[in-house]
C-alpha cells in the first residue's frame, strides 16, 4: 500500500513546480521526488519478484478505491488535490506544507508498522529509511509553516 501512498506524494510534489513561492517548499518538493520515485520502483520490483499485484487494494482512487482518500492514513482526497492544484504562491506553500505533513505522518505510521511486524529484512530497511527521512521532512515542513 506504500506504492499508491508514494505516488500521491509525487503528484503533490510535482504540483510545486510553477506554484510554490517559498524556497524551502520548492527544495522539499524536489527532495520528495528524488526519494520516492526510486522507492516506488524498488517496491514494484519486490512485488513482481514475489508474484504479487503491483497495487494490491488500490482500486484506482487515492486510498480506499472510492476516491475519497480515506483508505490509508494521510491520503489526500481528490478535492484536496484539486484545491492544491488551484493554489499559487503563499497559498500553495501553506496548503502544501499542511497536506504533506499529514501525508508523511500517514507514511511514517505505515512504515513503523512494517518495522514492527514485517518479516522481510530489505522491506524493513526501507521502512527505517521512510521513518527517518519523512520524519525529518515533517519537522522541516513545520519550520516552514512557522515562517509563512
Amino acid at each position: 500500500m506504500m506504492i499508491p501512498h508514494h505516488e500521491q506524494a509525487l503528484e503533490m510534489a510535482e504540483l510545486a513546480d510553477g506554484r510554490a513561492e517559498n524556497a524551502g517548499v520548492k527544495k522539499l518538493a524536489a527532495a520528495i521526488e528524488r526519494a520516492q520515485d526510486p522507492e516506488i520502483r524498488t517496491m514494484r520490483a519486490w512485488l513482481a519478484g514475489w508474484d504479487r499485484p503491483a497495487s494490491a487494494g488500490h482500486g484506482g482512487g487515492h486510498g480506499g478505491g472510492d476516491g475519497s482518500g480515506h483508505g490509508m492514513a494521510g491520503m489526500m482526497s481528490e478535492q484536496d488535490m484539486k484545491d492544491l492544484a488551484k493554489a499559487r504562491g503563499g497559498e500553495f506553500d501553506r496548503a502544501f506544507a499542511e497536506l504533506m505533513i499529514a501525508h508523511h505522518e500517514g507514511a511514517v505510521a505505515m512504515a513503523e508498522d512494517e518495522r514492527r511486524n514485517g518479516v522481510n529484512p530489505t522491506a524493513r530497511k526501507l521502512a527505517d529509511d521512510v521513518v527517518r527521512t519523512q520524519s525529518a521532512e515533517v519537522a522541516e515542513l513545520r519550520r516552514i509553516l512557522g515562517r509563512l
